[in-house]
This record gives C-alpha cells, structure tokens and sequence, in this order.
C-alpha cells in the first residue's frame, strides 16, 4: 500500500546515514587503533577517512531530522511528539534536543566537531602529530557506542538503540490498529494532523541554549579522558598533559556555564525552592565538573613536577566515566519520576550499562597495569586537595565531593 502524504525518503536517509555513521566509527576505529599499534602511517589515514565518513554521516542525520522538524512532516513519531504547528522557529529548533534520540545526536554531533578539530591540529601542529593515532583510537570507540544509540534495531530480542526515524504507524503499540490500514491516514485522523508539542515548562529561551552548551561540556570532558588513555598506552606518563591541558580548561568553562544555565532556568521558572531542589541529573554533571577542576590544577603541577600522576589520571578518566553514568541515569530509565530530566528506557538500558562498564573496566585496566604509575599513587585525597584549590578549603572540598555523590545515589534509586 502506498500511504498519502507520506515523505518516505528522509527515514530512509536517515536509517540508511545512521548505519554508514556506525561503519565510519568502525573504521576510524580499526585505522587509527592499527596505526598506533604499528606506528604505521597508511592505517592512520585509513582511521582519519573512517572518522571523517562519520563525520558526514553524522552531518547529514542532522540536517535531515532539522528538515522533517521545520517541514512538520508528522508522519514521523519524533517530530509529532515534540513539535507542532503553532510553534515558534527557535522553540521548533529546540525540539530537536527535547528527545531520547536527539540529545544523543547532539552529543555525537559535538564529538564529530572536536574530533575534526583535533583531527586539524594534528595537522598543522607537529607536536600533535603523534597523538592523533591513539587520541583518536579512543574518540571513534566512544562513537562506535554512540551510533547504535541511533539504530534502534532488534538483535535477538534485544533493542540496540532508538532511531528518530520511525514512522508514527510503525510504532510497536500501533501495529494491526485500523487506521494503519488506511492510505490517507494523516488527513484522515485528526490527532495527526497536528503534533503533541514541546512540554510548556520547556517552551522557554534557555531551552534553545542551555542543552547544546551542556552536551557541547559533556563531549569536551572526552578529550582530557583520550589523551590520558593514549598516554597510559604509550607508556608516556606526563607528555599527553600538555595537549590535554587547554581541552580541560575549556571543558570546565563550557560544562560549568551549562551547569549556571541550569541553575538559572530553574530559579526563572521555578523560584528559589527549584534552583535548590535535588535533582540526581543535576548533581550528576556537578560532580564531574568538580573532578575536571581537579584534574586540570594536577595538570598544571605535573608541568613541572611529576608529582602526582596517579591522582592525575585518576581524575581524568573518573570525570568521563562519571558523564557516562549520569547519561545512564538520565536515559536508561531507571530514575522513572524522580527526576525533570530523565527520560523513558525506550530499550536504551542494556546498550547504555555496556557502554559504561566498558569504559570502567577500559580505565581500571589501564591504570592497574601501569606499573611505573605504582610510585606515584598519593592518594585521592591530594586530588581533592586541588579541587579546593588551597589548603583550607580541603576538608570542604572532600564533603561536598562525597555528599553530592551520596545524595546523587539515593535520589536515583530511592
């Protein structure tokens, strides 16, 4: 049966780009993992082609899911549940980011343009040069996770992902229902000839801005994360610091921005008693700004002295596992009610546990087989120590550290 009105080809693009973006990753992946184990150029720009034919494809989903939002093609269930026809242009744009599949595309799209960026001054910067293979080894394994979210097919009896390109009547709750039998479906049923909307708590300015600020700190906490990882690799155990170092400081500016633009959308809409509710999402991304700020001042002393190494890297692999947790929490559905910002599981639990253990275990093996690291382990609480930046500010560093990560567990599981 050929359905009226429908604009088949945009999910066909977009299903068709979703899948070439996961064989791009793959492939970047493979070439770049290759060119570090065998110091060999020809696998490094097999990665580099990988990568940027992800890149592309990544691109291309973008403009495609913008293309079904601004053209009201609610046909597919994404662009029916979080845009109408009443809605104005920057709150339509928004809509993008509002749901499960599109914050995850957002994600992936700041990791596409950081990768490229890193990609570039690898380039033209020859101290770089030895760090794409293995930086981006682990940038391309990251977006191996991340393009599955996208697929939303069936493996056995297990869903792997959820894409925004599923028509409304393919939906497994609509399958066998009358109306899909029918070719004028969208004419003929009046709740399709508009969309459900954006929620009005999300019809608000900070809506176009506060989520592609936070998701653009959440992606730049990978940076410091595969730079620590390349230099564990190589045996390099101060060498990755410098490159790291002004990845770090950007990633605490733009994820501590997101972290007040938050706060400042909570306090507008809802008053003093909401900036200081206890959200679980929101403490979550708290707490690995407050690892990266540690992070970042252990860079600068291990400048000039390899002090503290161990608390160094420590820091930075915790501060990315712990925004993968917090994607967990948001995503997996596990936080139900608990939380304004967590969404429905949509099937995302097994792929999004799997996707942070593996990087836990990835990190803990990393460092425990590290021996030359062994000389160097002073502790956490010297880490922390930093986090405070003085002295003094220790002990409050320390409470605030563990009473966030404690309050955090409860109110996700409670």
């Amino acid at each position: 049966m050929e359905y009226i009105g429908e604009h088949l080809w945009a999910g066909q693009l977009g299903h068709t780009l979703a899948i070439v973006s996961l064989v791009g990753a793959l492939l970047g992946t493979m070439g770049y993992f290759l060119g570090t184990q065998r110091g060999s150029v020809e696998w490094t720009r097999l990665g580099r082609l990988g990568f940027r034919l992800h890149s592309v494809a990544v691109i291309g989903i973008v403009v495609t899911l913008f293309t079904m939002l601004f053209n009201h093609w609610f046909e597919y269930d994404y662009v029916w549940k979080h845009s109408n026809l009443q809605m104005p242009m920057e709150f339509i744009a928004s809509c993008f980011w509002e749901g499960q599949e599109g914050s995850f595309l957002l994600w992936t799209f700041w990791h596409v343009v950081l990768g490229n960026i890193l990609i570039w001054r690898s380039r033209v910067n020859p101290g770089m040069t030895a760090w794409e293979a293995p930086v981006m080894t682990v940038f391309a394994l990251v977006q191996i996770f991340l393009a599955t979210m996208l697929l939303g097919i069936y493996v056995g009896e297990v869903r792997v992902g959820s894409s925004p390109f599923l028509l409304i009547r393919e939906l497994p709750e609509n399958l066998g229902l009358p109306w899909t039998g029918m070719a004028n479906y969208l004419s003929a049923i009046p709740q399709f000839a508009d969309g459900r909307g954006l929620n009005p708590l999300l019809q608000n300015y900070w809506m176009v801005i506060h989520p592609p600020t936070l998701f653009l700190g959440f992606a730049a906490t990978l940076l410091p994360f595969a730079f620590a990882i390349a230099g564990l690799w190589k045996g390099d155990k101060r060498g990755w610091m410098t490159p790291a170092l002004p990845w770090t400081f950007f990633g605490i500016m733009i994820l501590g921005t997101g972290i007040l633009m938050g706060g400042a959308w909570a306090y507008e809409a809802l008053s003093f008693g909401g900036f200081w509710a206890w959200d679980p999402v929101e403490n979550a991304s708290l707490v690995p700004w407050l690892t990266l700020v540690g992070a970042g001042h252990l860079m600068l002393v291990n400048k000039k002295k390899p002090t503290s190494l161990f608390s160094t890297f420590l820091l930075t692999l915790v501060t990315f596992i712990l925004i993968l947790y917090s994607t967990f929490l948001t995503r997996s559905g596990v936080l139900g009610d608990t939380s304004v910002h967590s969404f429905t599981g949509d099937g995302m639990l097994p792929g999004l546990l799997f996707f942070l253990l593996f990087f836990i275990a990835l990190s803990v093996v990393m460092l425990v087989e590290d021996k030359g690291l062994q000389r160097y382990y002073l502790g956490i609480s010297s880490a922390l120590l930093l986090i405070g930046v003085l002295l003094e500010m220790q002990v409050p560093a320390i409470l605030l550290f563990a009473a966030i990560s404690v309050g955090t567990l409860l109110s996700a599981y409670r």
